[in-house]
């Protein structure tokens, strides 16, 4: 599995499953931390199904050819 979710992407996805989990402790909606895991895992994987169904890369790759 490659990934294909960058370090800003990934970054911004940690901070939303932070606030999702706390909106869902704050408001006791707890069907919240539903999209809180699956943000946070893909934040913690660098890959995103999504991304690779719509053909999306935010991976800085390193082209090493000189």
């Amino acid at each position: 599995m490659q990934g294909n979710v960058g370090k800003t992407d990934q970054m911004i996805r940690y901070v939303l499953a932070i606030v999702l989990i706390a909106v869902s402790i704050f408001t006791e909606i707890y069907w919240i931390l539903i999209p809180a895991i699956i943000v946070g895992f893909t934040a913690a994987t660098s890959w995103c199904g999504l991304y690779k169904l719509l053909g999306i890369d935010t991976l800085k790759k390193n082209n090493d050819e000189d």
